[in-house]
């Protein structure tokens, strides 16, 4: 399903004219309105969180939302939204801008992750919800659902941040700064104008194994892969090609990105998630979530997560805490780092259906 915004959109540091939302739903939304899931996504997936009627294929969510999960479909209004800013949909850089009939591309404003919040308040205008039972985001999409919070105090009764944080750390900033320098390094990037059949392949494929890297943990790749040999013959292309099976698993994973995801898409969100700071909505992180108005609120940590490391899951429960009088903070023994929530189900799914 689309939205399209009538008029001009203001944004935190620019403006869209009549921009596009698409988002997906799933369950019914009860007589009172009261029963509603805001899902807000990381920086890569689509509005595609579970299998429907409408699209029975699998969604990047699709054991912790659907009939008798979680997140049930058969007790909540499950709304997910694409980001403004992705390629999935929603109005991004590789979108036309109506003004010129041209891609974007660089002429989009500066991204926000506060942009995104508001669009996902017009997402809930247009479907009649005045508030949510709760809403939901994990990593990227946490710090968006922690922005609707401070943005939107009285749309929602209850918060879950997984995996997340009131801002990024200089770790996490470098890392992102330097897969998209990866990516304007590639000569096919052309400043952003490259022709999008031709993208800029290579400059992706590494700013995807460097992010694949950080997703998981060092624990899981020594008992995941070890040493284990790719193959065992030596390579014969050149002396540094391909010798371990975990350097198999990058490649194979880099591949599979390319083609799915829009290169000025990808820096114009990853920016996006260095720019949040909570202490911008008041001064310091205390101030800034003295604006929030929950019920509830569940914040979940991984021990193994180094991108988002769990001392600051806690820095944001503790600082909630004192706002929030029914507040739960999870710290999880999963071993797969950032990118548990998506597979560690035997730990997310009890801590998610505990809340829910």
């Amino acid at each position: 399903m689309k939205l399209t915004i009538d008029g001009n959109f203001d944004m935190r540091r620019g403006r869209l004219s009549s921009p596009t939302i698409v988002y997906e739903t799933w369950g019914t939304l009860n007589n009172s309105c009261n029963n509603a899931v805001l899902i807000f996504t990381g920086l890569s997936p689509t509005a595609h969180v579970a299998s429907s009627l409408e699209d029975p294929s699998a969604g990047w969510w699709e054991d912790m939302v659907g009939p008798d999960k979680p997140i049930d479909t058969g007790r909540y209004f499950v709304v997910c939204a694409n980001s403004l800013g992705s390629c999935f949909g929603s109005t991004g850089p590789a979108t036309v801008d109506p003004a010129t009939s041209k891609h974007y591309r660089l002429d989009f404003p500066v991204l926000c992750l506060e942009d995104i919040a508001d669009t996902g308040a017009l997402v809930l205008d247009h479907l009649g919800i005045e508030q949510l039972h709760t809403v939901v985001g994990a990593s990227m999409g946490g710090m968006t659902a922690l922005a609707f919070c401070l943005l939107h105090p009285e749309r929602t009764r209850g918060l879950v941040a997984i995996s997340s944080a009131a801002r990024s750390l200089p770790f996490a900033i470098a890392l992102r700064s330097l897969q998209r320098e990866i990516i304007r390094k590639d000569l096919a990037w052309k400043n952003g104008l490259y022709e999008f059949d031709h993208p800029p392949t290579t400059g992706m494929q590494l700013a995807r194994k460097l992010g694949m890297i950080t997703y998981r943990s060092a624990q899981e790749w020594a008992e995941r892969f070890g040493r284990e040999r790719a193959t065992s013959e030596p390579a014969d292309e050149h002396p540094f090609g391909i010798d371990f099976e975990v350097e198999s698993y990058l490649e194979a994973h880099a591949a599979k990105f390319i083609g799915t995801f829009d290169a000025n898409c990808y820096l114009y969100l990853s920016r996006a998630m260095d720019l949040f700071d909570v202490a911008d909505h008041g001064g310091s992180l205390e101030r800034g979530v003295s604006r929030v108005n929950l019920e509830r609120a569940l914040i979940i940590g991984v021990k193994t997560d180094f991108l988002f490391p769990i001392h600051q899951q806690e820095e944001l429960a503790k600082a909630l805490g004192a706002q929030v009088a029914d507040l739960s903070f999870q710290r999880l023994d999963s071993i797969q780092g950032h990118d548990s929530f998506l597979v560690d189900m035997d730990r997310f799914r009890p801590a998610l259906a505990s809340y829910f």
